[in-house]
């Protein structure tokens, strides 16, 4: 197997961690990253770095490059949620939620594809979601960040490969992961009589599919199969549960009013 240089964001907890240890164990030299200086028991090289400041990134990318002269896969996995009405969304809740999620992959990508360039070859999975494929309640931001990964993805694809590079998008389902407790959560929505309610169930629902969910290494052991896949797709669907699966084919096939109709009956909205 090829030892590749891989750099992986958002390594400190759940789903980035998992995948740095199971990268590392797979044989490869793993750097991965976080906004704050810690060390990881993952046999992965840590290092710190804030992915909405592309001075940080190009640092951290610039580093990398002057120990191992090449980056042969990113993964651009760092991203944090906000549950809240789109309506009473304020825009520093926007604005952190799209610039972390959409800017910090846009920031690592631009840092990594000059080198990648020069080298013809490289692989990138860009973290997009299930809420990256249709909009998912009380979710907004979040889901906009993913589809704003999942168009940018398609396009880099598509004007990278002539140099060897290729882009792929991973859109998991729900995992039990420290994102649940993480998530940040809209004061003003849980304050308004109109929204608080409704607001409540979908959160609920929402976290019981999460804590219920399949474990990380699920994930990570799929990554490290695109890792070594020589001609990996563009597109993967991650989840072991079979509705998310049928939910994913079921919002490109239907009627798009009947496909939301079954998604608030599902959150109960």
């Amino acid at each position: 197997m090829e030892r590749k240089i891989i750099l992986v964001t958002g390594a400190s907890s759940g789903f980035g961690k998992t995948i740095a240890a199971q990268l590392v164990k797979e044989g490869h030299f793993v750097y991965g990253t976080s906004r704050k200086a810690t060390v990881s028991d993952t046999g992965c090289t840590m290092l710190q770095m804030d992915v909405i400041d592309r001075n940080s990134v190009a640092k951290v990318v610039e580093q990398i490059i002057a120990k191992q002269g090449r980056i042969d896969v990113v993964v651009n996995n760092a991203g944090i949620g906000i549950g809240g009405s789109a309506e009473l969304a304020t825009e520093e809740e926007i604005a952190l939620q799209m610039n972390t999620n959409f800017g910090g992959t846009v920031n690592v990508c631009s840092c990594v594809l000059p080198y990648m360039r020069k080298q013809r070859n490289g692989l990138i999975i860009n973290m997009s979601s299930i809420g990256g494929v249709f909009g998912i309640p009380y979710q907004g931001f979040y889901s906009a960040s993913k589809f704003a990964i999942e168009g940018y993805s398609e396009t880099l694809s598509l004007e990278t490969a002539q140099f060897g590079i290729k882009v792929v998008i991973v859109e998991p389902g729900d995992f039990c992961t420290e994102f649940t407790g993480n998530r940040k959560i809209s004061a003003a929505t849980q304050n308004n009589a109109d929204y608080r309610d409704s607001f409540a169930r979908v959160l609920k629902n929402i976290e019981h599919d999460e804590t219920h969910g399949a474990k990380p290494e699920y994930l990570a052991k799929k990554i490290t199969k695109i890792v070594a896949c020589k001609r990996p797709r563009l597109r993967y669907v991650v989840t072991p549960n079979p509705i998310q699966k049928l939910s994913v084919v079921l919002s490109k096939i239907m009627c798009g009013r009947h496909f939301q109709a079954l998604l608030r009956l599902f959150y109960k909205v």
